[in-house]
């Protein structure tokens, strides 16, 4: 994956000045966009659209300092205005494409990334891998920001509005695994962009031909096959550590990538308060 990844970075610098097409870059080196578009966001730290914008602007700065015009500029760089090409800029740089040519800044460059296997591992990853066929998740779904670090509110204020009585409902109605109440994330943007909004459902895994109640929403999950994470610590710091370390350690050094597909955690055990978990981390993956 590190290999593929910096395939993906040449790639990215050759085309700065043309159409960049992910969909295909990535079949051709044997793997998928989704797959490349949610390891780079975890590894780089910002998705693969967001490095594009900033590594176009940090070069487009030499082409201001020529005698071309600025609409010549935001054209080579797949801009179809000015404006949009100075909306661009000024949100990489802070400043105006005009007020950089008359200027000279100041400027902020995105150095061309370079990824690098480190050899950690020293915390062995608790993973089996499953093959489930196809069952469903029901629940009550909500729209929510993604946020990486730390508990997310609007998932909390989701979850709180629902009366205690729904919460037994829904345990009564889990019919297959993943087990009991489940956290499941769907939708979610293939950069894993921080604020990007997903689907987000407090819910349980039923089997396909479960009678579901008609106040409940939907995910249908078709069959194919799982990596669960077993994580115990501090909650949710612990479990977002492991969501991490699928990137940094386990994908790098597996047979496997990402598939499209919800994610689900399943809260096996927790302490009064919450501040501590074991949990189980479903993925959907397929062969590489």
């Amino acid at each position: 994956m590190i290999a593929t990844l910096n395939e993906v970075v040449e790639h990215v610098e050759q085309n700065l000045d043309a159409d960049i097409d992910i969909v295909a870059l990535a079949s051709r080196l044997g793997t998928t966009e989704y797959h490349v578009r949610r390891m780079f966001s975890s590894l780089a730290g910002m998705p693969l659209s967001e490095y594009i914008r900033r590594r176009r602007m940090t070069v487009a700065v030499a082409d201001l300092r020529g005698t071309g015009s600025i609409l010549e500029t935001a054209t080579r760089y797949g801009y179809g205005s000015a404006e949009a090409f100075g909306r661009a800029f000024r949100a990489v740089h802070g400043v105006s494409p005009a007020d950089a040519r008359r200027d000279g800044g100041p400027l902020r460059s995105q150095p061309q990334l370079r990824f690098r296997l480190t050899v950690e591992g020293n915390t062995p990853m608790d993973t089996r891998i499953a093959d489930r066929p196809h069952f469903r998740l029901i629940g009550h779904a909500a729209r929510v920001p993604l946020i990486h670090r730390g508990a997310n509110p609007h998932i909390q204020a989701h979850i709180a509005a629902l009366p205690a009585t729904e919460h037994e409902r829904l345990k009564s109605l889990s019919s297959t695994v993943p087990a009991g109440l489940l956290q499941v994330s769907a939708d979610v943007d293939p950069d894993y962009a921080e604020g990007s909004e997903l689907t987000y459902l407090h819910g349980v895994a039923v089997t396909d031909d479960a009678a579901v109640p008609a106040d409940l929403d939907v995910i249908d999950v078709p069959a194919g096959t799982w990596s669960v994470f077993r994580v115990t610590g501090d909650y949710p710091a612990a479990l977002q550590d492991t969501w991490a370390a699928t990137a940094t350690d386990w994908f790098p050094s597996n047979p496997w990538r990402l598939r499209p597909g919800p994610a689900i955690v399943a809260v096996l055990d927790r302490s009064a308060d919450f501040r501590t978990a074991t949990c189980e981390l479903w993925l959907p993956i397929e062969h590489t």
